[in-house]
């Protein structure tokens, strides 16, 4: 016997009303075929569980148990299907997240707290890498999104969402002659050693470094690589070398860095920020995309 919701309805309609008249009523349908329907329920589960009178039914102790049961029975299947559509629309479950270290100060703690607003429902899973592993496992599946600083180029296969732009200015040690600096022009930095992003862990802005460089100029006399922006901080923070990074690490505590702005108007001295995906995202990914629109594209610098 199979416990359709209809039947587990019908017996809890009428293990309120106790009575096969008003049950029916509620029920839209006839006496005769409840009564039926009860005897088919009490023969499929082998008990009795009415007492039926002149007056109306009553429930036996093993009716009595079987309507908490059937309750049950009902609330899970109801449970079950809303979660259900509310995963296919995005508003629960478990999204995979990756992030560049940099930006868990700024941009991830707006994102976290939007999502708890907004999609309570969801269940945010971090991930800090660098970029170019970012990029990997979100191609690779591992990761449903990545959040990035400056991710191009990024492979076909997948999407960047860019919602914020940052400016690029001069890291310099602060005994540096330009650290008191209020602003400098980058070939000011022409005769000093650098620090430089890796190419294969930090190919956007190792990319930028060069070009504007050579915008300006000069080629930059290479001292040493990092593979990511606490490795950069660390050479210019030992007084070795200068470097070229986002202003928005200025609000890290670094002692022994001077951050100065760079009066060059070149678009390789701006860094993006962006959200990268697999064209294939879930929904969970899309309603994530959309709070990054609504409240993190005021960072945005033009």
């Amino acid at each position: 016997m199979e416990l359709t919701q209809r039947l587990l309805e019908q017996f809890l309609v009428l293990a309120e009303e106790k009575h096969f008249g008003r049950a029916a009523e509620r029920l839209s349908m006839s006496q005769p075929p409840l009564s039926q329907a009860m005897q088919r329920l009490e023969r499929g589960l082998g008990v009795t569980l009415l007492d039926r009178g002149p007056g109306g039914v009553r429930l036996t102790p093993a009716g009595a148990a079987f309507a908490v049961e059937a309750r049950r029975l009902l609330d899970a299947r109801t449970a079950a299907v809303e979660r259900v559509r509310r995963v296919a629309h995005g508003l629960e479950g478990d999204v995979r997240v990756g992030y560049v270290s940099i930006l868990s100060h700024r941009h991830l703690p707006r994102l976290l707290r939007a999502a708890a607003d907004e999609l309570p429902g969801l269940r945010v899973q971090l991930r800090q890498d660098s970029t170019a592993a970012l990029v990997e496992m979100t191609g690779a599946g591992t990761l449903d999104l990545a959040f990035l600083r400056d991710p191009s180029p990024i492979p076909d296969d997948l999407e960047a969402h860019a919602f914020a732009v940052e400016r690029v200015v001069a890291a310099v040690p602060d005994e540096h002659r330009l650290a008191g600096a209020e602003s400098i022009a980058l070939v000011d930095l022409r005769d000093d050693d650098f620090v430089l992003p890796s190419a294969t862990a930090l190919p956007g802005l190792a990319l930028q470094a060069q070009r504007a460089c050579q915008e300006a100029g000069f080629t930059p006399r290479r001292r040493a690589d990092a593979d990511d922006l606490s490795g950069l901080l660390g050479y210019v923070a030992a007084g070795l070398c200068v470097s070229l990074l986002p202003e928005d690490l200025r609000d890290f505590p670094v002692p022994g860095i001077a951050f100065v702005p760079l009066r060059d108007s070149s678009p390789y001295l701006r860094t993006t920020v962006a959200a990268v995906h697999r064209p294939d995202a879930d929904a969970a990914v899309r309603r994530l995309l959309e709070l990054i629109t609504r409240h993190m594209g005021p960072e945005r610098v033009v």
